[in-house]
């Protein structure tokens, strides 16, 4: 019994001494091992009077507890010395990251890109920095029309081009009109769809100085208004629902005659205008404005070396934001770049 007391106090010491893993693993097999002290005590058993047998079994397996926890210890404190990196179960689960997402404008410029590439559209992509003739004066825009103004555009100080007139910030797609056509060298047939920022010295609830825009061209020989309508409804069934309308309003653009404006039925009232008899909150007559639209005018046709006596066409533009904001019921459309996740999210 002594002796066991003796051994405790004996492997204590010298697992304290260890400064080496190798060295805890020589004491634990001297102590521990087939061979080792524990056994050796154990096979003494035998000499031990049976009065004292059960006692000396039990601060035999109190010694053993002892010395494999101190092992234990010595080890995890040795490791924490000499290894800098941390200990990983590799049984845990990951630890989750948050995901990130397109942008929901992102989102609705690939979606309404593949609805048109459906029905033969091309995507296109023309320069965000435009000169003047290709986004006024080919679309039979002339000097001094309202749109030319400083509050309108977004003019560059730079040098004007002999040809092209002033640099600016494109404020419209429909400068791509007259880039496709000298593109195919006035040789329809011609489906372009063009989407890209747009800029205009604008800032409240419904406009931003830089937006996105959807710009449709088609031009072909015996294009009408019905190809146009029928073009647009279709749009609207796939983007928005089957269950939504579109109608066409008189208008007037100076690059399209005949010109309209092009709502769609709303999604909260389906067009009816009120709801359990109360005027609809949000479009008030069952109608939401999309964008304008237009039989191409000759003028425009033939800046883009098209024969008007031969070929006819139409052309449409709206909002990104526009179209997602009448999708989704959004009333702001400054949500869409306050960096907000909360909002973003959503999408």
């Amino acid at each position: 019994m002594d002796e066991i007391d003796r051994l405790l106090d004996q492997a204590q010491t010298e697992i304290g001494r260890c400064t080496e893993p190798d060295q805890i693993n020589a004491i634990e097999i001297a102590w521990l091992g087939r061979h080792g002290k524990i056994n050796q005590l154990l096979q003494k058993i035998k000499n031990v009077p049976d009065d004292a047998r059960k006692t000396y079994g039990q601060k035999l397996n109190r010694l053993k507890t002892a010395i494999t926890r101190q092992l234990a210890d010595q080890r995890q404190r040795l490791n924490k010395q000499t290894d800098k990196t941390p200990f990983i179960d590799l049984t845990l689960p990951g630890t989750p990251y948050p995901k990130g997402s397109l942008h929901l404008i992102t989102i609705a410029v690939e979606e309404i890109s593949r609805i048109f590439e459906k029905i033969g559209f091309v995507r296109v992509s023309y320069p965000e920095v435009e000169w003047e003739y290709y986004s006024f004066a080919s679309l039979n825009m002339p000097k001094g029309h309202p749109a030319r103004d400083d509050f309108e555009t977004s003019f560059i100080k730079a040098p004007a081009d002999p040809t092209y007139g002033k640099m600016l910030l494109t404020p419209h797609t429909s400068s791509g009109q007259n880039r496709e056509m000298r593109r195919l060298h006035g040789q329809p047939p011609i489906r372009m769809i063009n989407i890209a920022k747009c800029y205009r010295p604008n800032w409240d609830a419904t406009h931003t100085p830089m937006f996105f825009q959807c710009e449709g061209l088609c031009v072909d020989k015996g294009i009408n208004i019905s190809n146009l309508k029928g073009t647009l409804n279709y749009f609207a069934k796939e983007y928005f629902g089957a269950d939504r309308e579109i109608r066409l309003r008189p208008h007037h653009f100076q690059f399209t005659e005949p010109s309209f404006e092009v709502d769609v039925s709303c999604n909260l009232c389906h067009g009816r205008g009120t709801i359990n008899g109360k005027k609809c909150k949000v479009c008030k007559s069952g109608w939401l404005e999309l964008g304008g639209t237009g039989m191409v005018h000759p003028h425009v046709l033939k800046e883009g070396g098209v024969d008007p006596e031969v070929y006819s066409g139409w052309a449409f533009g709206c909002g990104i934001e526009r179209i997602i904001m009448m999708k989704y019921g959004i009333d702001d459309i400054r949500y869409y770049y306050n960096g907000d996740l909360r909002f973003l999210k959503k999408f």
